[in-house]
């Protein structure tokens, strides 16, 4: 992998996360992909599990949200992003996450884990 790949493969994720049912996903993940939605949680495996989770944790394709990202470092089929989400608008729910990402050699992801933290909640 490399830094172009990866910035393709953050927009593949988005543009995923917009799109109405779960078919984008088989471009971004492997079939036997394991996702990690936090450091302790329990992995989700294979695509079919993947695209459970994934509709059940959106609001559904039309959810307004906006998404920046920064890549930190690449190293061979690895590589770490610095992802920032904000939900609505206005924003009731934002997250600062860590992605770590391992790819399989066709650019797909067969590893994903995020480190989410959201900001403190106002006394």
């Amino acid at each position: 992998m490399d830094r172009e790949r990866v910035t393709g493969w953050l927009a593949a994720y988005e543009e995923a996360w917009r799109t109405p049912g779960t078919g984008a996903l088989d471009g971004i993940f492997t079939a036997e992909a394991r996702y990690l939605q936090g450091p302790y949680r329990t992995p989700v495996v294979g695509l079919p599990a993947i695209a459970r989770m994934w509709e059940s944790e959106r609001d559904g394709p039309d959810e307004v949200f906006e998404m920046s990202s920064e890549i930190v470092a690449v190293e061979g089929d690895t590589a770490v992003a610095r992802v920032e989400v904000r939900y609505g608008d206005p924003v009731v729910q934002e997250y600062r996450d860590l992605w770590i990402m391992r790819f399989a050699e066709d650019g797909r992801c067969r590893s994903f884990e995020e480190w989410p933290f959201s900001p403190p909640r106002s006394t």
